[in-house]
């Protein structure tokens, strides 16, 4: 018997050069959606935009020095308070009431450089298992992990494990000094090795060139397999942080990055993430056709504003497009 072969799999590369990805950036907008729109129905369903919900379960105290970040413990002037690990019984509450305003993913962070094994680490992976319990998807993001960190989060049940490159390498060492870029590339390697999917991406508006965005993309898109996930953030930028200054990215800088990471990550869930509700419903559903196919769903993101739970249901009504059910996304 014949193997059926995949039509579409010669659109799948791992072999990207910042050169050609930061081409196909720079293209015509009209022409850059409309290529990316292409693609983005080919391997995906255009009605299927995922709602996840995210929560923050430790805040502040971070003893990483992240310039864009208010929960970092370098950071006091952006005033957020250092709060311990919220009870797996409250988390769990949280989830399920998300899950009831719509989410289909439950994503939890923790202020954390990397979780210590004990107590702590214990309730995460009772929050994992809570929330799968519940049917719906778990994403964590904890920092750093160990080989056995990450199976332990895997023998749980974890759908996903989110940790961001933040942006290419070359940049990088400007926006953060207390982890390195290998260190980073590290844990999606265990992440990855335990059978977890990856969460990973960066943000836009820290100062960086359209190079180290296509750079930070190439890293991402030169993994095999492809990330799960791809969240493409914008700069808040936080007063009492370095980046407090920065100014507001301009939403056609947001479309040309969902839908360059679109044409070289073609089946991700690419999410646009923080940032979004700053953008018009026009832009949000430029992005969407640009193939932009998943969004946080809350009033709340980690520490920052997000578009209320009611406008994004609708704005999705508007557009007719349905909600999935909890379905972890497809790797090449």
């Amino acid at each position: 018997m014949n193997q059926a072969v995949d039509p579409h799999a010669t659109d799948i590369r791992h072999d990207w050069s910042v050169a050609e990805i930061r081409a196909l950036h720079d293209l015509p907008l009209m022409d850059l959606v409309f290529r990316a729109a292409q693609l983005h129905r080919r391997h995906n369903d255009p009605a299927d935009i995922q709602r996840a919900s995210l929560l923050s379960i430790k805040t502040g105290g971070c003893p990483e020095d992240c310039a864009y970040c208010p929960q970092s413990a370098h950071h006091k002037g952006a005033g957020v308070a250092r709060e311990r690990l919220m009870p797996v019984e409250t988390v769990l509450a949280e989830a399920a009431a998300a899950k009831a305003a719509g989410a289909h993913r439950f994503c939890m962070g923790a202020a954390w450089r990397q979780p210590k094994d004990g107590p702590e680490f214990d309730a995460v992976l009772a929050m994992v298992r809570g929330v799968r319990g519940l049917g719906m998807e778990a994403c964590v993001t904890l920092g750093m992990l160990t080989p056995s960190q990450a199976g332990r989060l895997a023998e749980a049940g974890l759908t996903s494990y989110n940790h961001n490159l933040d942006t290419g390498p070359d940049f990088y060492n400007d926006i953060i000094s207390t982890r390195t870029y290998d260190e980073r590339l590290q844990t999606l390697e265990n992440v990855r090795e335990a059978g977890i999917g990856v969460c990973c991406g960066g943000i836009v508006g820290m100062g960086e060139g359209v190079t180290d965005r296509a750079a930070m993309l190439q890293v991402l898109a030169n993994h095999a397999p492809h990330p799960e996930s791809v969240p493409i953030n914008a700069l808040v930028a936080v007063p009492g942080t370095p980046l407090e200054d920065q100014p507001a990215v301009d939403p056609f800088d947001l479309v040309r990055m969902c839908a360059t990471a679109r044409i070289v990550m073609p089946r991700a869930r690419v999410r646009l993430s923080a940032g979004r509700k700053g953008l018009t419903r026009e832009a949000q559903v430029l992005c969407f056709l640009a193939g932009a196919n998943s969004i946080f769903y809350g009033e709340r993101l980690l520490t920052t504003a997000n578009n209320g739970q009611d406008d994004d249901a609708a704005l999705l009504a508007d557009l007719g497009i349905r909600v999935a059910e909890p379905v972890r996304a497809a790797a090449e």
